[in-house]
This record gives structure tokens, sequence and C-alpha cells, in this order.
């Protein structure tokens, strides 16, 4: 088993069902197992002009390998009414990223871990905290308890 850990973020629907939805979906899925789900954050989007997410964090336990498990969650997504464009910072019915697997670092086409831009944005670290503080990052080497309390300054 490997300990990963996924973003969830929604702005288009009931994005707390969509969340809650997702995290269903990740229970029910073969060889995962949902070990711990944050509290949901509201955050404003980047990008365009578009309604406000609503965010979350998982743990997981899982038997899937990295590459399994992200096009896991990208069939979860597109059950959810995600349609997936070249363009950044779109709005969403469902997001789900994949932060961390276990201590994996990769930089592939298909995957790169951990997620690239994780260490920058409040609404993956905030809710991250919550469940993974003391958890390492491999690359930049601070916990994501130290990433959070520099980067996170607003409240849920």
């Amino acid at each position: 088993m490997t300990r990963a850990y996924v973003a969830l973020g929604a702005n288009l629907g009931d994005r707390a069902a969509s969340l809650a939805g997702a995290v269903r979906a990740l229970g029910a899925t073969p060889g995962v197992r949902v070990l711990a789900q944050s509290t949901l954050w509201e955050t404003a989007p980047l990008g365009p002009p578009q309604p406000d997410y609503l965010n979350a964090a998982v743990a997981l336990d899982t038997e899937l390998d990295a590459l399994a498990l992200l096009r896991r969650l990208h069939e979860i997504e597109a059950a959810a009414g995600r349609t997936r464009s070249a363009e950044r910072n779109e709005p969403r019915t469902l997001d789900l990223d994949l932060l961390l697997f276990g201590g994996l670092v990769i930089d592939a086409p298909e995957i790169t871990l951990p997620h690239p831009r994780m260490h920058e944005r409040e609404f993956v670290l905030g809710p991250l905290a919550e469940i993974a503080s003391d958890v390492m990052h491999p690359v930049i080497r601070e916990t994501i308890g130290q990433l959070a309390a520099r980067v996170c300054n607003t409240k849920k």
C-alpha cells in the first residue's frame, strides 16, 4: 500500500455534492481506501472571473500505481461532467489533482509528482495541512505544515 494525497475542487454546480461524490467514488475504487478528509475551504478562483471554488484534500492508501490512480481520478472527473481543454484555470464541475504518492518523484509527460505547483497554492496547502501537516514534500524537503504556514494567509 502507498499513501497518496489528492486535492479536490469544484466551482460549478453543486460544489459540495461534487466533492462528496468524488470521495465516495474514490472509496469505492478497488485497491483504494480513503483514510482522511479535510474540511471544505471556499477560495477565490485563479484566472478569469468565475465562481468561487470549494476545495478539500483526502488521504488515501492505495494498491494502485501512481499512473493508474491518476487515470482513476480523470475517470471520476469525467463522470462528474468535467471536460478537459488546454486552457488552465477554467471553471469546472470537478478537479482532482494527485499531489503526493508516497515519496515518489516523477517528471514524465503523463504524470508529474509531486504536483508541480502545490507548494504555491493556498487552496491546496490549507486543506492538505489539516490531514497531512507532518508529511514531507519530497523535493522541497519541508513539511506540508511548514509550506502552508508560509502560503496560507486567509481563513476558510
